[in-house]
């Protein structure tokens, strides 16, 4: 079944490739959706796909990562099921 959850990535997560490199993990995954730089420096993502594919991009961002970011804190909460027809990069 398909959902749509969203994450709220705090730490070093902006200019070091984070955008990109999560959105070619969440394709290898077959989750589309979006990561959105914001204005206080951390980064939404928002998914859609099935729930464990989502857990395991969310784990991947947890605890490994790009390899120059610097994850200080992850909250993910449930989104609206959004139908993106694409990963992009906002």
């Amino acid at each position: 079944m398909k959902v749509t959850q969203r994450a709220f990535v705090t730490g070093k997560v902006q200019g070091v490739g984070f955008r990109y490199q999560t959105k070619t993990h969440a394709i290898s995954l077959n989750l589309v959706g979006y990561a959105m730089n914001l204005e206080d420096g951390s980064v939404e993502v928002c998914v859609t796909g099935e729930e464990q594919n989502i857990q395991s991009l969310f784990d991947w961002i947890k605890n490994i990562g790009p390899q120059f970011a610097r994850v200080d804190k992850v909250l993910i909460e449930p989104a609206r099921l959004k139908e993106f027809n694409q990963f992009a990069i906002l």
